[in-house]
């Protein structure tokens, strides 16, 4: 089976995030990235079919600026064949990015295109969803599992209540969350192989932005709490802050 993995590069989810002096961007000074989290699902699950195969091949993609080659040499790192940069200014929207993807994907053989559900910076949850309709192929949302065999994709989907099971002719999308597809770790011997592999950068033109950013802002910083009494004598006090302070009854 031959996969084609798109992957973005977000900020750590453990780093402090800072607001640019534009008031739209993060600021990426001394900011930590990583290869986004549901996207190690989609690697994952590419490598698992390719192992359990013993012949295939995984291409990783990603849109974005010079720093997206070290996220692309991370899923190299992890066991995937090759890697292709399509090298942007600045950070063009989903539709943008969808459309840059679904360019490169045209000129290209493959069976599946593997996403992750999400990004876990703009929580979009529609580049994959939006590639596929460009292209005219199927896809499947927040899968867990699929298999191949015979030209189909059988996936399985988590819904309110139990699962969903979809057959999909190939090629298609698929986007993949959490479930049997546990990333692996880069071992030291993968990521010096990584090196070596071959890691292709293009220029894509971004188009016309659809959405533009307006502004970013932190959440408020949190109140101090406080004691307004004890036991039964309190209620009247708390009632009172309640409904003349918070005015919430």
């Amino acid at each position: 089976m031959k996969s084609i993995v798109c992957v973005k590069r977000v900020p750590d989810t453990e780093a402090r995030v800072r607001i640019a002096g534009d008031g739209k961007s993060v600021d990426a000074a001394g900011a930590k990235f990583i290869l986004n989290p549901y996207d190690e699902f989609a690697v994952e699950a590419a490598l698992k079919h390719k192992e359990a195969a013993g012949a295939g091949d995984v291409t990783v993609v990603s849109v974005g600026d010079s720093g997206s080659a070290e996220t692309l040499r991370t899923a190299l790192a992890m066991g995937a064949d090759s890697a292709v940069l399509l090298k942007t200014d600045g950070k063009p929207e989903g539709l943008a990015v969808a459309r840059i993807l679904a360019e490169e994907l045209k000129g290209r053989e493959y069976d599946v295109a593997l996403f992750g559900m999400k990004a876990i910076d703009d929580d979009l949850q529609a580049v994959g969803p939006m590639v596929a309709e460009l292209l005219g192929i199927p896809a499947a949302t927040a899968v867990t599992e699929f298999s191949a065999e015979g030209g189909k994709i059988t996936a399985q989907r988590e819904i309110e209540g139990g699962h969903e099971v979809v057959e999909l002719k190939t090629p298609c999308v698929i986007t993949l969350t959490k479930g049997a597809y546990e990333p692996r770790y880069a071992s030291l011997k993968g990521i010096m192989a990584a090196k070596k592999k071959p890691l292709e950068e293009k220029p894509a033109a971004a188009g016309d932005a659809g959405v533009e950013v307006r502004g970013r802002k932190l959440p408020a910083e949190r109140q101090a709490g406080r004691i307004v009494g004890e036991g039964p004598d309190a209620v009247p006090a708390l009632l009172k802050l309640l409904r003349e302070e918070a005015k919430v009854i």
